[in-house]
């Protein structure tokens, strides 16, 4: 059923899931489109969660009752039986007392947002009473299955998914002519170095492909099953390795290592799980990866403890094509690793001098972390910027600049380009003749839909987009992640890591032809200019303050003031130490398919943010003095 233009929508998600960007997003979508949107407090959340309880149904039909709430929207991504549980009983409750149903109900309509397992087995039993998301949704098509006509969709989303529309059309006609299947493995320049321990990023660059430069292609794999002994699996990737090298398609592998291969190298494991991923232990084992890799380059995570050691490891074992560090994550702050944060920061920054005397190039796998914790797009660009000066000021030659698109995936296309453009335009600007920047893109981590055809579709389409980055430079971007377009429903297989690239290339290919020919989208429009020049002078104005608030801001006290006095906003950090209360301390909202930083409905000026940020100074100074300096406590 649609929604009137005056009606009312209450949108609940469980108390057990911290992430609130999503919800958040789609009440965003609603108020743009004119609708009064109320989003579930911790009250209807418990409620929502017990709602076999009377007094906790009550809580709800209150709820509903007082705030005229005429449709209904109830997000749960965990267990699928919990998720088609808690949804029965929410209709039995509302149809029970006359709510839903009927010829005049109350409840207009309902919609779930959760796994596709959870939204098959909902459309199945309750066919067509309850609409269903199950991630990759368009703005526009975010709308529609809410209820909202067409009609009432205003011209600004509309006009801002229209980029998006153009390309998912590019992506469609790729793979509907099934042409990519026909590319093969490019024919590369070969060089003494090729192949051996003395290959490094700059040199497969330098010599690239016969024909003309191309992006590296890179790709994450790692086979993992619970039925599987630690030796199958290694076994089982060594020969993954082998396929991939022959295939030829593959530039760089990337070694996706289990959690205890980062947190407890070398350790008994006895005991522990093992978290996903190849279950690597021992140097000897990275060695035969190696030589079953080869002749692509290697690299995997960086270690959440012993950083510096494991770096020496990969050094030793896989002539690692390049050290990723993330600074202020994969620690305490989001569960990942041991560390405090300010010991983290340390410990990065000491690796990456370390690695600077190797002359391997460094990535830091940053601005995406604030992103999946609520982040706005001028954190986004920041923190990146940040992490490349603190790289070049402690030696960093060659920096791996990561952007990853879709992030959140409801971010519109457009607004990905201003932000990317914005990202790459500041941190070359540190560019010189000792610090060189190679651009990496990527497709979002939960952009793909659990659908292959579709997922296929969109794979291409964001290939495009990357091209659209940089448009006027044809060796841009250097290096592409390529994240295959099963990775919603499970993980890829060599075969389909091929197939991936294969789909990749081939939209690369025809995208550029039609460029030429003009017969691609325009990316030069006042609305993305606008959005870059927005970006670009808030970013400018925050970090000219944070240089001039922070004392020796590129060090780790300095970094670690800049997160704990909030300068980097993460309203959704799972952590709830009063250490981080600052950072978390902020609400963002998606503004025309981007994320900004909010006070209720209203975007926090850029001044009112630094001066927040400065007064919080002094309690960032005080938490690092009196928690890791506490020698100095009593001076």
């Amino acid at each position: 059923m649609t929604a009137g233009k005056n009606e009312t929508f209450g949108l609940i998600k469980s108390s057990v899931d911290a992430h609130t960007m999503g919800i958040n997003a789609a009440a965003a979508l609603l108020r743009d489109c004119g609708y009064r949107v109320l989003i579930s407090s911790a009250q209807i959340e418990y409620a929502m969660d017990r709602i076999e309880s009377e007094s906790c149904q009550n809580t709800i039909l209150d709820w509903i009752e007082n705030n005229r709430i005429e449709h209904i929207g109830f997000s749960y991504r965990l267990d699928p039986d919990t998720a088609v549980e808690l949804i029965g009983r929410l209709i039995l409750l509302l149809t029970q007392k006359g709510y839903y149903g009927g010829s005049d109900p109350r409840i207009k309509s309902i919609f779930f947002a959760g796994l596709a397992p959870a939204c098959e087995r909902i459309e199945k039993e309750y066919k067509g009473l309850v609409s269903t998301f199950r991630g990759g949704e368009s703005a526009e098509e975010t709308l529609l299955v809410m209820g909202v006509p067409f009609e009432n969709i205003p011209q600004t989303i509309k006009g801002g998914c229209q980029y998006d529309k153009e390309l998912t059309k590019f992506g469609r006609k790729i793979i509907c002519s099934s042409e990519y299947r026909r590319i093969m493995a490019p024919k590369r320049n070969m060089y003494p170095e090729f192949g051996t321990m003395k290959d490094t990023l700059e040199l497969r660059l330098e010599h690239n492909y016969e024909g003309g430069f191309q992006p590296l292609i890179r790709a994450h794999s790692g086979p993992y099953s619970n039925d599987m002994s630690r030796t199958e699996m290694l076994k089982e990737y060594k020969n993954w390795c082998h396929e991939l090298a022959n295939a030829g398609l593959l530039d760089v592998l990337s070694i996706g290592s289990s959690q205890l291969s980062q947190s407890n190298f070398g350790e008994n494991w006895t005991g522990k799980p093992n978290g996903g991923g190849v279950p690597v232990n021992s140097e000897y084992e990275y060695i035969e990866i190696w030589q079953s890799a080869r002749p692509m380059l290697v690299r995997t995570y960086s270690g959440t403890k012993n950083v510096l050691k494991l770096a020496k490891i990969y050094e030793k074992t896989i002539n690692i094509s390049w050290h990723a560090l993330s600074l202020w994550w994969f620690n305490e702050l989001d569960g990942r690793g041991p560390n405090s944060l300010y010991d983290n920061l340390k410990e990065h920054l000491g690796t990456i001098r370390w690695i600077s005397t190797t002359g391997k190039p460094v990535e830091t796998n940053v601005p995406h972390h604030f992103a999946f914790r609520g982040a706005d797009d001028v954190t986004y660009i920041i923190s990146g910027f940040l992490a490349a000066k603190a790289a070049k000021k402690y030696g960093t030659k060659t920096f791996i600049l990561q952007n990853m698109l879709n992030t959140p995936r409801n971010t519109w296309g457009i607004q990905d380009l201003a932000k990317g453009r914005t990202l790459l335009k500041l941190v070359k600007e540190l560019e010189d003749e000792n610090f060189r920047i190679v651009l990496q893109t990527r497709a979002g981590l939960d952009y793909f839909k659990p659908d292959l055809e579709a997922a296929k579709t969109q794979l291409a389409a964001v290939t495009a987009l990357m091209d659209d980055i940089d448009p006027l430079n044809e060796t841009s971007p250097d290096i592409i992640h390529v994240v295959s377009y099963s990775e919603a429903l499970f993980l890829a297989t060599p075969d389909i890591i091929n197939d991936s690239i294969k789909i990749t290339r081939a939209a690369l290919n025809e995208y550029r032809k039609l460029k030429k020919t003009k017969a691609t989208p325009d990316v030069m429009t006042d609305d993305i200019l606008i959005r870059q020049f927005e970006l670009e002078t808030a970013c400018r104005k925050i970090i000219k303050a944070m240089e001039l608030n922070i004392p020796d801001l590129y060090s780790p006290e300095g970094l670690y003031l800049a997160f704990v006095a909030g300068w980097l906003p993460v309203p959704e950090l799972w952590s709830n130490s009063d250490e981080f209360a600052h950072a978390k301390d902020w609400s963002t909202r998606i503004v025309n398919g981007g994320v900004v930083l909010c006070d209720h409905d209203l975007t926090i000026s850029t001044e009112t943010r630094i001066n927040r940020c400065i007064s919080n100074i002094p309690d960032a100074e005080y938490i690092l003095k009196h928690k890791y300096f506490k020698k100095f406590a009593d001076k």
